[in-house]
């Protein structure tokens, strides 16, 4: 198969954990691989995507190989495959409208991303980066809340004629308007707002559903989670998380009875650096079973949380791509259904895999 060309909008620890596991499965045989859904996507192997052009706006990566980028500071995830060979992509100075928040300067440099003071591009030098470098599909890592800058971006892929997968919480294929301008130019649309391998997300969704399905009442529930990434360290600016909280709570309430809003929480709630990428989640769920008994559940969850979100965006890419061999715009209802949290249309997990499944398979 020929290779699938991405152009990376972050070089934050998502990018880290999704570029080192293109390395790390290229030589494995299929009876060593751990942690993917496929490793044969319709043809397609981790190996054949090919990072081509990258925007970062973090002084200690603009300039750098993409190779030496994924390890600089602040990013913090785990490092489980460390010789990355040079890519011969150098990271460019990206637009930071939105995409810095002020708070950031109070935490220490190590923590924090560091603005470049590069001389930031206009949106046609990006245009003409993603024509020249021939890119593909153009992934959104830009930190929670950054409204503006994922429109400018947004903008740039109907330009230069990319598909776009939207791993954060910004509404772009989950607002008719976005993705009926991504139809009309019948370029793929995944999105919004990733939904990890196995996270807080997609366990919360799946025991609402049991509760549902098993008769049992959920009166009240809360999701709270702790970490010590980039990302927690920005959700810590509350005014960025109103699109988030929206997309978290839908994401569940979308799949169990009816609950009354305030019994309801879910929300990142703190930073704790010694975390780093480790995300720990505590979710509760009290509801009433046969005879009108009141029930409790507490569950705590410890995930690294870049490769939790790499192992889907893997399969993201490679169904993005399959729908640009198959000359298919618009949303990718099932693969958004399936990997996003806030994708335009809401549908139960299992029913998502297997509409994703014979996705793949399609003219196969």
């Amino acid at each position: 198969m020929s290779q699938i060309k991405i152009a990376v909008i972050g070089l934050g620890n998502c990018a880290s954990s999704l570029i080192q596991g293109i390395h790390y499965y290229k030589n494995k045989s299929p009876e060593e691989i751990i942690g993917l859904m496929h490793h044969n996507l319709a043809g397609y192997f981790p190996q054949d995507i090919k990072v081509v052009a990258a925007f970062d706006i973090d002084k200690r990566k603009v300039g750098k190989d993409v190779s030496q980028a994924i390890f600089e500071k602040p990013n913090c995830t785990k490092v489980f495959q460390k010789e990355i060979p040079s890519l011969g992509v150098t990271v460019k100075m990206g637009k930071v409208l939105d995409s810095f928040s002020a708070h950031l300067e109070s935490y220490p440099e190590d923590e924090r991303i560091l603005p470049s003071f590069a001389p930031e591009p206009t949106k046609e030098e990006i245009v003409e980066e993603l024509k020249t470098s021939q890119a593909e599909i153009l992934i959104n890592y830009l930190p929670v809340g950054s409204e503006q800058a994922t429109k400018f971006y947004a903008e740039c892929a109907l330009e230069a004629d990319c598909a776009f997968i939207n791993c954060i919480p910004v509404f772009i294929a989950s607002n008719k308007e976005w993705s009926s301008r991504f139809e009309q130019k019948n370029l793929p649309i995944i999105g919004d707002d990733i939904k990890s391998q196995l996270g807080a997300t997609i366990v919360h969704r799946v025991l609402s559903n049991l509760f549902k399905k098993r008769g049992i009442k959920l009166e009240r529930t809360y999701q709270l989670n702790t970490g010590g990434n980039t990302d927690f360290l920005n959700m810590l600016n509350r005014s960025r998380l109103k699109s988030k909280k929206i997309s978290k709570t839908e994401a569940v309430t979308s799949v169990s009875a009816p609950i009354e809003e305030k019994n309801i929480h879910i929300s990142p709630s703190d930073y704790v650096p010694w975390q780093k990428d480790n995300k720990i989640c505590y979710i509760r769920m009290e509801g009433k079973q046969f005879g009108d008994i009141p029930m409790e559940l507490d569950l705590k969850l410890s995930v690294e949380d870049s490769p939790n979100s790499a192992g889907i965006v893997i399969d993201a890419i490679r169904c993005c791509k399959l729908a640009l061999d198959r000359s298919q715009g618009g949303i990718l209802k099932a693969p958004s259904a399936y990997f996003m949290k806030h994708p335009p249309e809401q549908i139960p997990d299992d029913l998502a895999y297997e509409l994703v499944e014979e996705f793949i398979t399609e003219q196969q």
